[in-house]
C-alpha cells in the first residue's frame, strides 16, 4: 500500500472516530435530568436519549412492569382516594406545603396538595447523588433498580417509609439518598424535571449552592423544579436535617421556613415526636405558619391547638396508639372521633383503613385583640401532653411494655 492511501485511510478513519466521539457526546448530552427520572422509574425516556437503548435490557423491562403493578395497584387503593379527600375537604389550600419527617415521600405530598408552588420536604435521610447512569455496567443498574423497588415497598404496603430498611437502602450503592425517590415519584405522578440544584442553608435561611462553603451546621438540601402538563411550574425542596430544637435554628431551617409565608402542612407516621418537648420550636412553627393541618395522631397533639382559632374535621377511627407507642394516648382525640367521617384509605401506622385515623385542622380568623397561639395556651398544651402521657403510663406500666425511645428508631422514623 503506497503511503498516499495509508494517509487517506488514516484520515478517514480519525474523521470517523472524531465524528463518533461527537454524534456521542450529543446523544449522551440528552440525558437530562427528567431523561434520568423517567428511566429510574420504569418509563421510557426521550427517544434521543443515551439511557434509550438501556431501556432494550431484560432486567429494565422487568422492572418497568413491576412498578406498572406496583403504581397500579396504590392508585386504585390510596392515591385516587386521597385526591378525591383533598378536592372535597382540602378546597382553601395555599401556596407552600409543608411535611416534615417526610424522608423522600413527595407521593403523599402532591396527592393531598397538588397544586402547591412550593413543597418542602425534610427527614434525617441524604439528599443523594445519581451518576451518569451510562457509565455504570448492566449488573450494576440493574442491582440499583432492584434497590428502588425495595425502597418503596413498606411505603405501599403500609403507608410510611421503614428506617430500618430505608438507613442501608438509601447510603449504599452509586444511586443513593432520596434524590431517586424523588425522581421516580416525580415521573410517576405526571411531572416533567425542568432543573435540578443542589444547595445549604445559610444561618439565616438564604439559599446557596452546596459547594459555597457552607457551615457543619447548614441543612444541605436539593431544589427540583417541575411542572406537569401545561401547568406552571412548580419547586421542591428537599432536605436533610435534624429539627430538633438544638440544631432547627442553627441548620438556618427554621429561618427558612419562616420566610415562606402561610402553608398548608401534612403530618404522618411522625413518631410522635411533635409530643415532646425538644421539638417545641418547630411544632410552634407549624402552628404560628399552617393555615391547614393535615395529620394523624402521631402529629401535634390536640392539647396544643388553641380552640378558639382551629377548626377539626376528624375521619376514620382512633383507638390508642401501637403498642410501642402507647404512652401518647390522648383522651381528647377519643372525643374528638365520636363523631368522626367516614374514610376510604388507610394511612398512618394504623395503616389498614378500617384503623386510621385523620385529622384536618383548618385555622380561623383571631378573634380581636387576641394572639395567634399565646404563651399561655402553649403552657397549658405542655401541662395537658406531660398529664395524658403520665395516665396512660400507669395504665401500661403493668403490661411490661419496652419504653418508647430511640431503641425504636430502627423501625419507626425518626429518633433522637
Amino acid at each position: 500500500m503506497s503511503v498516499a492511501a495509508t494517509r487517506i485511510i488514516v484520515t478517514i478513519l480519525i474523521t470517523v472516530a472524531v465524528m463518533f466521539a461527537a454524534a456521542r457526546a450529543t446523544y449522551s448530552a440528552t440525558a437530562t435530568a427528567d431523561d434520568t427520572a423517567r428511566f429510574l422509574a420504569g418509563l421510557q425516556p426521550s427517544p434521543n436519549s443515551s439511557l434509550a437503548a438501556l431501556t432494550k435490557d431484560p432486567a429494565w423491562i422487568s422492572h418497568a412492569r413491576y412498578f406498572d403493578s406496583l403504581f397500579a395497584r396504590e392508585e386504585n387503593t390510596h392515591l385516587s382516594k386521597i385526591r378525591e379527600f383533598s378536592q372535597k375537604y382540602l378546597t382553601e389550600k395555599h401556596g407552600t406545603m409543608l411535611y416534615m419527617f417526610s424522608g423522600p415521600d413527595f407521593l403523599y405530598a402532591t396527592s393531598f396538595f397538588p397544586s402547591a408552588s412550593t413543597y418542602v420536604l425534610a427527614g434525617l435521610e441524604p439528599v443523594g447523588r445519581i451518576p451518569e447512569l451510562t457509565s455504570l455496567s448492566p449488573l450494576i443498574i440493574d442491582g440499583e433498580l432492584r434497590n428502588l423497588e425495595s425502597s418503596l415497598t413498606s411505603l405501599f404496603n403500609y403507608s410510611f417509609f421503614i428506617t430500618q430498611n430505608m438507613k442501608s437502602q438509601l447510603r449504599e450503592g452509586p444511586v443513593f439518598g432520596t434524590l431517586p425517590i424523588l425522581y421516580v415519584f416525580l415521573a410517576r405522578t405526571g411531572k416533567t424535571v425542568h432543573e435540578i440544584n443542589f444547595v445549604s442553608l445559610g444561618d439565616q435561611g438564604n439559599l446557596q449552592p452546596a459547594d459555597q462553603g457552607a457551615s457543619r451546621s447548614a441543612a444541605p438540601g436539593v431544589k427540583i423544579v417541575f411542572s406537569e402538563g401545561d401547568r406552571p411550574k412548580q419547586t421542591l425542596y428537599y432536605f436533610s436535617t435534624n429539627i430538633a430544637d438544638e440544631s432547627f435554628e442553627r441548620s438556618g431551617f427554621s429561618a427558612f421556613l419562616a420566610k415562606l409565608g402561610p402553608a398548608d402542612s401534612l403530618l404522618k407516621s411522625a413518631s410522635y415526636l411533635l409530643h415532646k418537648s425538644h421539638f417545641a420550636k418547630v411544632r410552634k412553627l407549624l402552628l404560628d405558619n399552617s393555615e391547614t393541618i393535615v395529620q394523624d395522631d402521631s402529629g401535634i397533639p390536640l392539647a396544643y391547638f388553641e380552640r378558639r382559632r382551629w377548626r377539626f374535621l376528624a375521619f376514620g377511627r382512633y383507638e390508642a396508639p401501637i403498642p410501642m407507642f402507647a404512652n401518647f394516648y390522648q383522651p381528647r382525640m377519643a372525643e374528638l372521633f365520636q363523631s368522626a367521617n367516614p374514610i376510604d384509605f388507610g394511612i398512618g401506622y394504623r395503616w389498614r383503613k378500617n384503623e386510621s385515623n385523620l385529622i384536618v385542622a383548618q385555622k380561623q380568623s383571631p378573634p380581636v385583640g387576641e394572639e395567634e397561639l399565646t404563651a399561655q395556651s402553649q403552657a397549658e398544651g405542655d401541662a395537658a401532653t406531660a398529664t395524658s402521657t403520665k395516665k396512660v403510663r400507669r395504665r401500661t406500666d403493668t403490661q411490661a411494655m419496652r419504653p418508647v425511645g430511640c431503641g425504636f428508631g430502627r423501625i419507626f422514623p425518626f429518633c433522637w
